[in-house]
């Protein structure tokens, strides 16, 4: 089957309208124990709890969407998800998820070496800042890139390190990382061509080399 033919398919399918969401449900095993970090209103943890029947808990920075997601039936707490796992022992879940909150941490690998510390693997999606439209932001204004995507101004934006696909793959070669899955997708279309300067969202499914 060609590449075109590929990038041509819809994803099978979404849960909460998003299509993260719906890789990360398919990678996650029934009955095992999940941390979401950044998890917001807990929508995709409640999901997970009533549709696997993982053990779901969470991290999440702002009270109110702590009270919200607490008001689903999920176990989340306020903290920051930059210390808040050090409370943790080593392997206490199966499933850490960090999905599009890993732009926004000060110190990434520091986060990303605390997923794998406290979780047997960590499930990471990202927007990608390698996607064309954003190339040709930066190459045509000559400002901080401003797309449909990533509407925020430079000072106003959320995202504060700017990876790419071949960025993060590069890092988990140079930390030893295992990667057992790669998604990438445009919109909730699956892509697997080119999906550095065509993927929007990039999902990695990893863990430690040696486990």
């Amino acid at each position: 089957m060609s590449s075109s033919i590929l990038i041509r398919q819809p994803f099978v399918r979404e849960v909460l309208g998003r299509g993260d969401y719906a890789i990360i449900s398919d990678l996650i095993d029934p009955g095992t124990r999940v941390l979401d970090l950044g998890c917001g209103e807990g929508e995709l943890l409640a999901w997970l709890a009533a549709n696997k029947q993982v053990e779901a808990r969470g991290i999440e920075k702002s009270g109110t969407r702590v009270q919200r997601a607490i008001a689903r039936g999920v176990s989340v707490y306020q903290g920051d998800i930059e210390e808040s796992t050090k409370e943790y022992p080593d392997g206490t879940f199966d499933y850490v998820i960090l999905s599009q909150t890993l732009q926004e941490t000060h110190h990434p690998l520091s986060v990303l070496r605390e997923l794998l510390r406290v979780g047997r693997r960590a499930i990471v999606a990202f927007p990608n800042f390698g996607h064309w439209s954003v190339r040709l932001a930066h190459l045509f204004t000559g400002r901080a890139p401003k797309t449909v995507r990533f509407p925020h101004d430079w000072y106003s934006s959320p995202n504060i390190h700017f990876l790419t696909v071949l960025d993060f793959e590069s890092l988990a070669r140079q930390e030893g990382w295992k990667i057992e899955r790669r998604y990438f997708l445009s919109g909730n279309r699956r892509l697997r061509w080119r999906p550095n300067l065509m993927a929007e969202t990039a999902v990695f499914l990893i863990r430690h080399g040696d486990a």
